[in-house]
């Protein structure tokens, strides 16, 4: 994942996430699934946040329009394990008319550098399943969010 920033950008959302037992492997080490599960809930509480609800964007059955996941991936430097405190930045990584990427980073409480780092894309479709335009009102709202070019 080389096009992402090594270190999150600071118009990031912080979202506390504590480490649960189901959530690592036999070694008490975080399972890489659930790093995705963390990205998500990421994605879920950048979208409340901005005042776009994922329960309405995700599926508008009204507008028959969705917004599936239709890529990621996730690099691991070090492992973080059951008990410890994580600290989740979520941002928008890329936006186009019709697709978001949304970047996270992942640190352990009080460390500076991060333990992990990935990224999500979803693709905006129509009923048909066709690509189709992001709606206005959540590529405006989530412009705050959007890691500038420097």
């Amino acid at each position: 994942m080389n096009e992402l920033p090594k270190d999150a950008p600071q118009n990031c959302l912080e979202i506390p996430i504590t480490i649960r037992f189901g959530d690592t492997d036999p070694y008490g080490v975080v399972y890489f699934a659930s790093y995705f599960r963390y990205c998500h809930h990421g994605i879920e509480e950048l979208m409340r946040r901005v005042g776009c609800p994922p329960e309405k964007y995700f599926r508008d059955r009204e507008r028959g329009f969705g917004l599936p996941i239709v890529g990621a991936a996730c690099d691991f430097f070090r492992p973080a394990r059951y008990g410890d405190a994580l600290r989740l930045h979520v941002g928008v990584f890329k936006m186009s008319l019709r697709a978001i990427t949304f970047a996270f980073y992942f640190f352990l409480e009080g460390r500076p550098d991060a333990v992990g780092r990935g990224h999500a894309s979803m693709v905006a479709i129509d009923r048909t399943w066709r690509s189709c335009h992001l709606p206005e009102e959540l590529r405006q709202a989530l412009e705050p969010y959007k890691f500038s070019r420097t």
